[in-house]
C-alpha cells in the first residue's frame, strides 16, 4: 500500500493526527510525514487545525476533508439512490419501506447464522465486527467501563442512508435483535449527521459491567 493510502487509512480510523504521531505510526521522519501531509492538503483531501497547548507553539492536527472521506468506497452510491428514487416513484414510500425491511431480514439472517456458534457476548461482537469489516465499515470493538463500543469508521452505504434514513434505523434494529433484549444499544455518533464515524454503546441491562 502506498504511503498516501496508508495515511488516509490511519486518519480515517483514528481521526485527526499530528505529523509526529503519523511519523511514529509509519516509522518515517517527522519531516517526511509533514511533506506527505502538506501534499495531501494541496490536493484537498486533508485540512489542518492548530490546537493550543500549555507550553510552546500550537500543535497542528490533520483530518480528512469531505474530498478525503470521498476517497473511501461508497458502494455504488449514486446508482443506489437512483434505484430508491425509482422504487418510490412506482410504489410510493411504502414500497421503499418494504425494500428496506426485506434487506433487514436478509442481513439479519446472514448475521444470525454467523453468530450461531458464538457463546459469549464478546464472541458475538467480535464476529459481528468481522462481518462489518468485510462489508467495508472499517469496524472495531472497544471495551468500556459499562460494556462495549462498536465503532464503524466508514459507511459504505452513506449516500443511500442519507436518501433513505430507515436504512440506519434498520441497522440499529439488526444489532438489537442479534444481542437480545437484555442488552441496551445506543448510537452515540452518526456519520450522516456530520460526525466522522458511527459508534454504538452496548451494555447489559442487569449489570453495570459485562
Amino acid at each position: 500500500m502506498k504511503t498516501i493510502d496508508r495515511i488516509l487509512q490511519i486518519i480515517k480510523r483514528d481521526g485527526a493526527v499530528t505529523a509526529k504521531q503519523l511519523a511514529e505510526e509509519l516509522k518515517i521522519t517527522t519531516m517526511g510525514a509533514r511533506q506527505h501531509l502538506q501534499g495531501m492538503e494541496d490536493d484537498g483531501v486533508l485540512a489542518f487545525e492548530d490546537v493550543k497547548v500549555k507550553v510552546g507553539r500550537p500543535t497542528r492536527h490533520w483530518s480528512l476533508t469531505k474530498k478525503g472521506h470521498g476517497q473511501f468506497a461508497d458502494r455504488h452510491g449514486e446508482l443506489t439512490i437512483q434505484v430508491i428514487d425509482a422504487i418510490e416513484a412506482i410504489f410510493g414510500q411504502d414500497g421503499v419501506e418494504k425494500v428496506t425491511a426485506e434487506r433487514e431480514q436478509q442481513t439479519l439472517s446472514l448475521y444470525q447464522k454467523a453468530l450461531a456458534r458464538c457463546n459469549s457476548i464478546e464472541d458475538k461482537l467480535e464476529e459481528l465486527v468481522k462481518l462489518r469489516e468485510q462489508e467495508g465499515y472499517m469496524a472495531e470493538l472497544e471495551k468500556t467501563d459499562s460494556g462495549y463500543r462498536l465503532i464503524e469508521n466508514h459507511c459504505p452505504i452513506c449516500k443511500a442512508a442519507e436518501r433513505c434514513p430507515s436504512l440506519c434505523k434498520s441497522e440499529l434494529s439488526i444489532f438489537q435483535t442479534l444481542l437480545g433484549k437484555e442488552f441496551e444499544i445506543k448510537r452515540r455518533e452518526h456519520i450522516i449527521l456530520g460526525e466522522r464515524r458511527c459508534t454504538y454503546d452496548i451494555k447489559h441491562l442487569s449489570s453495570p459491567n459485562l
